[in-house]
This record gives C-alpha cells, structure tokens and sequence, in this order.
C-alpha cells in the first residue's frame, strides 16, 4: 500500500519535527512542527531553501543541484536572520532528482535553542537524546548551584568562626587573641602605631555593690564609647575583666592621642544608669608608642611599656592618662 504524501508528512511531524522538504527548484513543500516555531511569522511553504537558511558547509554549494548531491554528507547551516541559530542536517534525495528530504538538529546550538525558543520536551522526537542531554544539563547546573550554595554557606560559616574567635562575647569588641593578631601583623608591616591600655577605677565597687549584672552593662557602655571614640581602622579590643587595649593605626602624634585619651575617660565618667540605681566610675590610661623603638619592636615590651604607664597614671591620682617615659619602669618598682 502506498503512503499519500500528506500521511507521510504525518509520520515524518512526529519522528522528525524539525524536517524540511524541498523539491527540485529548492522551493520548500513541508516543514516540521519545531521549525514552524522557531520562526511562526515566516512563509515557509513555496520560500526558497537559500532564504531562509545559509549553507555554511559544505563551502562548494551554490545551487540546489549542488545541495542534492551532498546527501548523506553532514550540513552545517544557520538561519539567516536572527536569532541566527546554529543548525545541523543531513539530506536524503528523492528518486530521478525531485528534491530531498532534509532532517534538521540543534547540535551543540541545543541550550541556546531551548533557551531562545522556549521549546519543551513535546518540540523534539520522543526517541531525540536531546532530553536526556538537557536533563543531564539540569541536573549538572542544579548541582554546581547547590555545591556553590554549599561553599559560600561553609565560607560564611568559617568567617563567623573566625569572627567569634576573635570576638568577646560580652561587649561585641575584640578580644586578646585577635589583639595579639593585629598586633604582630602591624609589628611586621613596619607601620607606626600606637598601643593605649585603659583600665576602670572603681569597677569593683560596681560589681561588689550592684552585682555582676551591673558590672556587665558597665562594661558594655564602656565598650561602646571606646569604639566611638576610635576610628573605624582602630581597633578596641577587652583583655581582661575591666582592661581594655585601643590600637590606633597610623596615629603616633601626642597631642591627638592626648586629647582621645581625655575625651574617653570624660564619657566614661557619665553615670551609667543601671535599672533605679546609677555606676559612677573613671577610667586611667597609659600609651605606648611603636615610634620609640629603633629596632626590637615586640608586642610583649609594647604591652609592658602601655601598662606602665597606666599604673604611673593610677599612682597619679586615676582619672588621668600617661605617655611611657624611659624610667617609669625603675618609679613603679620603687
């Protein structure tokens, strides 16, 4: 029983949706459902095949004769007008010259295809490995998404860490670990710098009178002034119950450490309201400069100089904040 040509092109829809059919003036007869759409305001039926499509290879094609002679040879073409998608064919001829049967695919063009054309699963043959390619596609794109998902999760994770290691946990400042840190990187950067330890008075009035709830808030409130009066490169870090170390970046000049050490121990002096009750305390400080050292800068002869200092500015009268001076160390045995 022979097949009519409309049933023919019946089958041909289904197992090659993305077929066309020229005959032997290289005018196209029949076109697939996915070529239809590809381009829906095209007149497909009675255009010329060179139209609406450019031959890239093979380069020797220049008629539809030549066209015909290529059967079985793989084509390489594209649309030509845009989106010029990149098309793959190979071409069967019709018996005693009376045109072809050309079988159209994406290739390698496939994802930009599915992308630019919105095509689904029904635009290609059921049997086309087109699918499961995209679906491997899928599945590969969903899996690096959840394994950058995954990293950037475990990256922020780490920086948190890191961050709370570096942290004290009751005022949010930094803490002797991360002090000890930027200490030793500013050492062998070679920058100037310099160090100011700050220590409470009368804290343990505080905590012996109100509790340590009281003595919490004070030091939360401390902490909180310390960094507003700092910049934002400085760094303020708490070292012990109530000591706190300030590190300026860049700033050695006297007169402006001075005037931050008064304004700090001025606002650390404002009665911090604790419930109905009311924490008075002071602050003393003692600085110690980078600049003074020739060579042998080590963090634990800074730190020692900036509490020197300290303790001669508590010996002072408290409330007061004191440059190291060679010497101090003999005054402070004595």
């Amino acid at each position: 029983m022979m097949l009519s040509m409309r049933e023919i092109s019946s089958i041909a829809n289904e197992i090659c949706p993305m077929h066309v059919v020229i005959n032997h003036e290289g005018r196209i007869t029949g076109v697939g459902p996915t070529l239809r759409k590809l381009r829906p305001d095209t007149e497909w039926i009675g255009s010329r095949f060179f139209r609406i499509f450019d031959l890239a290879r093979p380069r020797r094609v220049r008629s539809t004769e030549d066209l015909i002679k290529t059967a079985g040879a793989k084509l390489h073409l594209n649309f030509r007008d845009a989106p010029q998608t990149g098309l793959k064919g190979v071409l069967a001829p019709f018996p005693e010259g009376k045109g072809g049967f050309i079988n159209l695919s994406f290739g390698i063009s496939v994802l930009e295809a599915v992308r630019d054309y919105d095509l689904t699963s029904a635009d290609f043959s059921p049997t086309d490995l087109t699918i499961e390619m995209l679906y491997l596609v899928e599945a590969k794109s969903a899996a690096m998404e959840a394994s950058r998902q995954l990293n950037l999760r475990l990256q922020g994770a780490k920086i948190a860490a890191e961050e709370q290691a570096f942290t004290d946990t009751l005022t949010g400042v930094k803490n002797r670990r991360a002090m000890d840190h930027i200490l030793n990187r500013l050492i062998s950067s070679g920058r100037d710098f310099s160090l100011m330890h700050v220590d409470l008075d009368f804290f343990k009035e505080v905590n012996d009178t109100l509790g340590h709830a009281a003595g919490d808030t004070v030091l939360q409130r401390v902490a909180k002034l310390m960094v507003q009066c700092t910049r934002q490169n400085d760094t303020v870090a708490r070292v012990g119950g109530d000591e706190f170390v300030l590190i300026f970046e860049g700033l050695i000049d006297r007169i402006q450490l001075s005037g931050i050490a008064r304004r700090l121990i001025s606002s650390i002096e404002e009665p911090i309201p604790f419930g109905d009750k009311t924490c008075k305390i002071s602050a003393s400080a003692g600085t110690a400069l980078s600049a003074a050292f020739s060579q042998g800068l080590d963090a634990a002869t800074l730190l020692h100089q900036a509490d020197v200092a300290l303790y001669a500015a508590k010996n002072a009268g408290r409330a007061r904040h004191f440059f190291y001076q060679p010497g101090m160390d003999e005054q402070d045995e004595a």
